[in-house]
Parts: C-alpha cells; structure tokens; sequence
C-alpha cells in the first residue's frame, strides 16, 4: 500500500443481475468479499464492467448502496457518476453520496457535441456540487472524446479531481501524464491504468494502481503485480502479467460477426465469475447477447489453463 488514499488494485466490479435482470445483491455482496480476500485495495462500482449504461437508477442506487454496506469502511468504494450531461451527473453525484461513497468517477458529457472548453466545465461545475473526490474517466470508445491532457493537468492542479482512470489505450500520453505529474509537483493527483494487459508496466512507470476489468475473475493475480512491482521484482510480475494476457483471451472465444465487443467481453468475465463460483447468475442486461455452450467450454478450458479451475 502506498501512503495515498486511492492507490492499488480497484477492480471494476461486474452487477450481477437475476433472470428478470433486477440486480442480484446476493451475489454482488459475495463477489465483493472474494475481491476483499484477495487483497484488492478498493471497489469500483458502476463503470463500462458494471454495465452502467444499461442501469435505471433505481438499480444505480441499489449497487452502491449493497457494495458500500458490504465493504463496511474496509477499503474505499469508487461509484460511477456516469451520464450524458452535467446536470444528469449532479442527480447520480447526489446519490453516491447519500449512500455513502468515497469518491466518484466522472466521464467526459457524451452524445451532446462538447468542446475541451465545455468538458472543463463539466468537472468544476459537480466538483462545486460536492466534497467527494473526483476521478476523471478517459474512455474515448465509449464517449468518444478522449480527455485532452492539459485539461487533465490543470484540473488536478487546481483541486476540481483527485484522479485519472485512464482507459483510452494511449499509452504514450498516459506516460506524458505521469511525466507532467511529477514534474509540476501534482503528487496529490492518483493516476490509473484501465488496462488489464499494461498493469506491470503501468506500475512501474509511476501509475498509482490498476482498474483492470479482468480483475473480476482473477483478482489475485492483479493483486500479485502490485506486490511484486513494489517490492521491486519485476521479472515475477511479469510472469504474472503475462498469465493474465493469456487468460484475457476469454473475451475473444465470441466471434465479432455474432455479437459486439462489449457482450462478447462482459459475457466472458461473467461466465468465468459463475465457473468460479463468485456470482450465482451470467446474465447480461439487454440488448447484449450471451454466449453459447462452445463458447463457455472455451472460457472453462482457459480458466483451468490458468489454474483457476
């Protein structure tokens, strides 16, 4: 652990949902303590892995309320405040905070067209609305604006966020946003990788933590990088971190011309969560299509490969 509040390993935590697609918080609750027997640092409730785009609030409300009551203060609770506009993210800020959250987990506004100009003002005008720290989330392929890094910079220097989950797969301007960090002395500034693959690289060029969405189904593992990276072993993290890259194939056993990348990933991380016992259910919530029979003995041959079976 590091002396910040928010570093580590925070895995994006998957929703289990029943058959009726109302959230399972049966299973939520169980697959929050296999995450906390492992060693995880924190939880990250309602991201792309949450399925928060296809979440009513009510079941918005429901996940954060069951993933803060279940950690009990053991380590923080990230929620995603994730929505097209401003003023739709101020209702969801409102509602992390009454269910107790430690921080929130903000996108750039999507559907609406949106100058760097108009995103700037996005994240000062919630982080007027409330004393949560804030973490900007970069995911272009879903809101297809990619965070402009001074914007980044200037906002951390400023105290309108406390952190960066970078998901946009550029690796030369996540290095650029650590290099900048240190050198205007933004120390309080938490950065983050997204990515499952580049966490053992991530780490050691200065990252704070991961929110790897294979972390859903190993854990462990991402956990050992962490510990590895920091006591200064980098050849066994990066033994452990190519284990992961063989096991994240499972996201590729459904072919793109049946169903899109998102049901095809979430599908996978979900049913090797069923296979291990973490959730009771692999459902997905509509319109995502679910895997079939060869494809799920495809994930329980890579699970075993990766001795977790």
């Amino acid at each position: 652990m590091t002396a910040k509040k928010f570093a580590g390993i925070i895995p994006p935590l998957c929703t289990p949902f029943n058959d009726d697609f109302t959230v399972d918080t049966e299973s939520l609750r169980r697959h929050i303590e296999f995450q906390l027997d492992a060693g995880v640092h924190g939880v990250f409730v309602l991201g792309s892995s949450s399925e928060v785009a296809f979440l009513p609030d009510a079941q918005r409300r429901e996940t954060i309320e069951t993933a803060v009551d279940q950690v009990a203060g053991r380590v923080p609770v990230l929620a995603g405040c994730i929505d097209m506009t401003t003023l739709r993210v101020a209702e969801h800020v409102k509602t992390a905070e009454e269910a107790g959250a430690d921080a929130i987990v903000v996108t750039a506004p999507y559907y609406t067209r949106t100058h760097v100009a108009e995103i700037d003002r996005h994240f000062r005008l919630l982080h007027e609305k409330t004393a949560l720290p804030i973490f900007a989330y970069d995911i272009p392929v879903a809101v297809h604006t990619k965070l402009d890094r001074e914007l980044v910079l200037s906002l951390a220097a400023d105290g309108v966020i406390a952190g960066l989950k970078d998901s946009s797969g550029d690796e030369a301007g996540f290095r650029f946003v650590l290099k900048e960090r240190r050198e205007r002395g933004l120390d309080a500034l938490a950065v983050f990788t997204g990515s499952e693959l580049l966490v053992d690289s991530a780490l050691a060029l200065g990252a704070d933590g991961a929110v790897p969405g294979l972390g859903n189904v190993d854990p462990v593992g991402y956990v050992l990088i962490h510990d590895h990276v920091r006591s200064g072993n980098p050849h066994a993290a990066r033994r452990e971190q190519d284990r992961l890259l063989s096991l994240f194939t499972i996201t590729d056993v459904a072919p793109p011309s049946r169903m899109g990348r998102g049901s095809a990933a979430l599908g996978a991380f979900k049913a090797a969560m069923k296979m291990r016992g973490f959730i009771d259910n692999a459902v997905m919530a509509p319109p995502q299509l679910p895997l079939n029979g060869d494809e799920l003995l495809r994930i329980k041959q890579k699970l075993a490969e990766a001795g977790l079976l």
